[in-house]
């Protein structure tokens, strides 16, 4: 405070402190990222490109007369293009691309991995379009915390990527058609030495075409180190016999450190979680948002990213989601009279919450059972891209699923 005279003379005021506090403390945080701009680093900036693939020093369009000779590429099916392979230590810091065919499929079917400190097995393995934070396959103008995509043709990513001996990132065209344009850059900082608390980051994608009745769909499978979660898309296509039912009533747990049957952090409903409140329409916000939001076709995608609300732990984490609807109770039994999978868990009545899954209850046919909103397990099409930073290069996930299980039902948006 002593750089700031003025300021201080201020507030001796106690009525002028109370008025002035919330600009001081814009004033105070704004300050960082500021002096930031201004200081000088050792590091050496780098882009990968196909101008200049292995980002050397003064290597850059050579081609054509160094007249933009070399753009893109095309990727064959079965392909791969190696957007980045570099040694020593950095931190990747964006990381733009687009392609010609931009259809859930292709979307679905390229897939994106990056692999760290010359591991075998990749940190980050997922389908192209669902990494760049949205689920489906689906493209459109947004802008998040950590993804872009200015006008709905291109994807950014600005999640800060360490590394300490080196960095490889590709994508693969599994799809059985030639991708005829592919652009990219990889913007990064080789530097001398990373922080030794400085985590990896990871990213998992999977995908179950029906759950489970009564069980969690898994965001994360279990994960074992040290490590921040740092957030989840999800997507969810709703089965056609629940009709125009409610789909979000699921509460997302987070098993921290050794949780064993019950988690430490329980959230109240899916739009709860990122934000919203009674059902969920279209938004995109910085750290949550719902970018598809489609009750006709029951498309539905959301994120949350925990920035502010940083989720660390300790020794491992798994989070999931409760595959949970509600509905008024005589559509309830109308949508179980014709055979849709569910199994009443609650009813709210204007005395309170009604817990069916403990004592004993009327059965939802019964004429005593009460009437109310009532809320049911159910079965549905869900699949998660969970971001993650561990202490390790390697996360030991299963792999990534095969593509017909990643394309099935990719309607056109």
């Amino acid at each position: 405070m002593s750089q700031y005279p003025n300021i201080v003379l201020v507030l001796k005021d106690k009525q002028a402190m109370y008025k002035l506090f919330p600009l001081l403390f814009l004033f105070c945080c704004l300050q960082l990222p500021a002096q930031e701009l201004y200081q000088w680093k050792n590091d050496r900036p780098r882009w990968a490109t196909f101008e200049n693939p292995a980002a050397k020093p003064g290597a850059g369009g050579m081609e054509n007369n160094s007249a933009k000779g070399h753009a893109f590429e095309p990727i064959e099916a079965g392909a791969s293009a190696t957007l980045l392979n570099v040694q020593g230590a950095g931190m990747v810091q964006r990381i733009w691309l687009t392609v010609s065919n931009r259809s859930p499929e292709m979307l679905r079917a390229l897939r994106i991995d990056m692999y760290w400190d010359g591991e075998e097995s990749p940190a980050v393995s997922a389908p192209l379009g669902d990494f760049f934070s949205i689920s489906h396959g689906r493209i459109l103008p947004f802008e998040n915390a950590l993804f872009s995509s200015p006008e709905g043709r291109s994807f950014n990513c600005f999640i800060p990527m360490p590394f300490r001996k080196g960095a490889r990132i590709t994508v693969t065209n599994e799809s059985d058609k030639r991708l005829d344009l592919f652009f990219y850059d990889v913007d990064f900082q080789l530097v001398d030495k990373l922080l030794d608390d400085a985590l990896y980051f990871h990213c998992h994608w999977r995908r179950e075409l029906k759950t489970a009745l009564g069980k969690d769909f898994e965001l994360l499978p279990d994960v074992a180190g040290r490590g921040r979660l740092l957030g989840v898309n999800m997507g969810l296509i709703t089965a056609p016999e629940y009709g125009k039912s409610w789909w979000g009533e699921g509460e997302v747990k987070i098993y921290l450190d050794g949780d064993g049957k019950f988690p430490t952090i329980v959230g109240t409903g899916a739009e709860d979680y990122v934000g919203s409140g009674w059902g969920l329409g279209k938004f995109i916000q910085r750290t949550q948002g719902c970018p598809v939001a489609d009750d006709s076709t029951g498309y539905w995608s959301l994120y949350r990213f925990h920035l502010q609300d940083a989720l660390f732990f300790r020794q491992n984490l798994r989070a999931t989601v409760q595959v949970l609807g509600g509905y008024m109770r005589d559509d309830v039994r109308t949508m179980a009279a014709a055979g849709a999978p569910l199994i009443p868990v609650t009813i709210n009545v204007p005395a309170g919450c009604i817990k069916l899954l403990e004592g004993r209850h009327p059965a939802l046919q019964d004429a005593d059972f009460p009437n109310g909103w009532v809320n049911f397990y159910r079965s549905e099409d869900y699949c998660s891209t969970a971001y993650f930073y561990l202490d390790k290069a390697s996360n030991k996930l299963p792999p990534l699923a095969p593509v017909g299980l990643r394309v099935a039902k990719m309607s056109k948006p």
